[in-house]
């Protein structure tokens, strides 16, 4: 396996990228790479030549930290440092809901595989909400406990949650806190089943196995990539090789490499088999805040791809094969 560079656009936003995204194909167009910037607004991207399509997408007034794809292709959420997620058509633009998520900003929402719920990573709430996408009314919101034995809270605010990602079944939620706990739900049930340990730092990304509902990947600010068996509460791995903070992890569609972008201003490949990075990107001159394995699907489509954004600015893409 490996990645070769495709092409880089300097300057794609005014200001900081932090979030991207792949949006499916649909029947009349081919999939499209969503980003947003501390410049307040998202671009849309064709696939591979990274030219934008249309005028760039607003509707926040502070700068966008978190997007999302709905499995269609058709519906597309933002989230912003001003605590609302935009819900929107992907082709027009248009508004489909405004959601309010208090107290603090979202780091991350993922829809689950069916595009029946968006999962939000609730930040200063100390939850995981949960949105019904056919009304857009929120229908529950799943607390994360303290692990046992774990010191209290002195600041008294509980845990910060920072990622989500859902099992490619569906049917297990996990997220990510600040202080580097990992709880995992059974989404039916609404109910906490347990805690992964092995982070005691910021768990900023995480990503399960597209072909294994058991396997989940985190990336952290201890520089190390974790690999769990969400099922059987056992850590299966450990990878290291950044020297700053794993900021985001990403699976390719084939479930054979995960690739994370680190504030060390790399994009690393790595093999699952071997535990180990096969590659590392230097395109970017600055903390790279995404990494996104374009899903399969769409007519012509013969290749991997996998795009990074970074507070440089840029955003770079590459083949992965």
């Amino acid at each position: 396996m490996k990645l070769a560079g495709l092409k880089s656009v300097e300057n794609a936003h005014d200001e900081s990228i932090w979030a991207a995204a792949w949006i499916p194909a649909t029947n009349e167009r081919p999939a499209l790479l969503l980003t947003g910037s501390l410049d307040e607004t998202l671009r849309l991207w064709r696939p591979d030549e990274l030219v934008r399509v249309g005028a760039p997408l607003k509707g926040h007034s502070l700068g966008v930290v978190a997007v999302a794809a709905h499995p269609s292709g058709a519906v597309a959420a933002s989230s912003s440092m001003d605590s609302f997620i935009r819900v929107f058509e992907v082709d027009s633009n248009a508004s489909i809901a405004t959601l309010e998520s208090p107290p603090s900003e979202i780091w991350s929402m993922r829809f689950d595989p069916k595009g029946t719920i968006l999962a939000v990573a609730a930040g200063g709430s100390g939850s995981i909400k949960l949105w019904d996408t056919s009304t857009w009314e929120l229908v529950a919101t799943l607390a994360v406990p303290q692990p046992e034995g774990a010191r209290p809270d002195k600041t008294g605010s509980g845990k910060f949650i920072l990622s989500v990602a859902w099992s490619p079944d569906g049917k297990r939620l996990a997220c990510g806190s600040m202080d580097g706990t990992i709880a995992v739900f059974d989404v039916a049930r609404a109910k906490f089943l347990h805690h992964l340990e092995g982070h005691n730092m910021p768990v900023r990304s995480m990503v399960f196995s597209p072909v294994d509902p058991r396997v989940l990947f985190t990336a952290c600010d201890d520089t190390n990539i974790h690999m769990y068996d969400a099922e059987g509460k056992n850590m299966a791995g450990a990878m290291s090789g950044h020297t700053s903070w794993v900021l985001s992890v990403d699976a390719s569609p084939d479930g054979a490499a995960i690739a994370t972008g680190s504030s060390d201003r790399t994009v690393k490949l790595w093999d699952i088999s071997m535990r180990s990075a096969v590659q590392t990107m230097a395109n970017h001159s600055d903390a790279v805040w995404g990494v996104t394995f374009r899903p399969p699907g769409g007519t012509g489509v013969r290749v991997g791809r996998l795009a990074s954004v970074s507070d440089d600015k840029s955003i770079s893409l590459y083949d992965y094969s």
